[in-house]
């Protein structure tokens, strides 16, 4: 259990500095903010290309893992949106359900996590994560958010090119398609460039751990407190059963073949709380008070669920 304890409570550490910092007031919501646009548009995107440009593609693309996580992913959103049917849920407050059951933090609390458990693979395992979530999982959430506070009848394929469209323009996946060009192509790069690369990515997990913290100052304390408390458990419990059961099923009929570590990775990848941009997302649709209780449920609960599963995992 200490050996568990010395890969969560950093993280959590980091998490609480970041907190203490912005409560205090050495450091700004608007500063977390910047820290938060640096880690997301340089940092991480040069990690990626760099874990990615630095392997083979057949080390780098890993169709079981993709298969496993996409399926229970798109699993825990269909359940999940059941679940929330099944309680009455308007369709805004249920779309934002399902998002929130179906999109991990993978950027910001993730990748520290799995730099402390498994430190060879992190990168990849990102990598990985962020080619599901952002072609599949979050294209599919934003959807429902634009079908649920749209005009009924509006054409849905606009909608879903739109999003991709925007998605496809993130720096993070700019950097992981540059990242696997480099690596089908086989192109050496020089090693002053490749230092430079790896300086911006070694920034990514302090910096983005605090932001994390820090962006937890302020949140809005209120609204369906029943609501939050079901997304947050969806997120922590369902998600990562499903994918578990995914795998599982896959890895039984011999359709995958996963690494002990990978198959890990995977479960705990869907353990991570929502992403950042949970609340943000949600004060479009006047739900910042449910999104944000559900965003400090699922962050400060996940020390729990996180620990257990690491050491049932590792």
């Amino acid at each position: 259990m200490i050996a568990i304890l010395a890969i969560t409570f950093p993280i959590y550490a980091a998490m609480a500095l970041g907190y203490l910092v912005v409560w205090k007031g050495w450091f700004s919501s608007d500063d977390m903010r910047s820290f938060g646009r640096y880690v997301l548009n340089i940092a991480l995107p040069a990690l990626i290309f760099s874990a990615v440009a630095a392997r083979s593609p057949a080390q780098v693309f890993q169709p079981g893992y993709v298969a496993a996580y996409a399926i229970g992913g798109l699993a825990t959103a269909a359940l999940a949106y059941l679940l929330f049917t099944w309680r009455g849920t308007d369709p805004q407050r249920r779309a934002l359900g399902v998002m929130g059951s179906t999109c991990p933090n993978n950027g910001f609390i993730g990748y520290p996590i799995m730099l402390l458990a498994f430190p060879d693979l992190a990168g990849v395992i990102l990598a990985l994560n962020l080619l599901v979530e952002n072609l599949i999982l979050i294209p599919l959430c934003l959807l429902l958010v634009e079908l649920a506070g749209g005009r009924p009848g509006q054409p849905v394929l606009p909608r879903l090119g739109r999003i991709l469209r925007d998605l496809a323009k993130m720096p993070m996946l700019i950097g992981l398609a540059l990242g696997m060009l480099v690596s089908i192509l086989g192109l050496p790069l020089p090693g002053p460039f490749l230092r430079f690369v790896d300086m911006l990515a070694a920034s990514a997990g302090a910096v983005s751990l605090l932001v994390i913290g820090g962006s937890l100052v302020g949140l809005p304390l209120y609204g369906n407190r029943s609501l939050a408390a079901q997304i947050s458990a969806t997120k922590l419990l369902l998600h990562p059963a499903l994918v578990a059961l995914a795998a599982a099923v896959l890895l039984a009929t011999g359709l995958i073949d996963l690494s002990p570590a990978l198959h890990s990775a995977l479960i705990l990848s869907a353990a991570m709380p929502m992403f950042g941009i949970y609340t943000v997302l949600a004060q479009r649709q006047g739900l910042e008070g449910a999104a944000s209780l559900a965003m400090l449920m699922a962050t400060s609960c996940a020390f729990v669920s996180l620990t257990a599963l690491l050491w049932l995992l590792t």
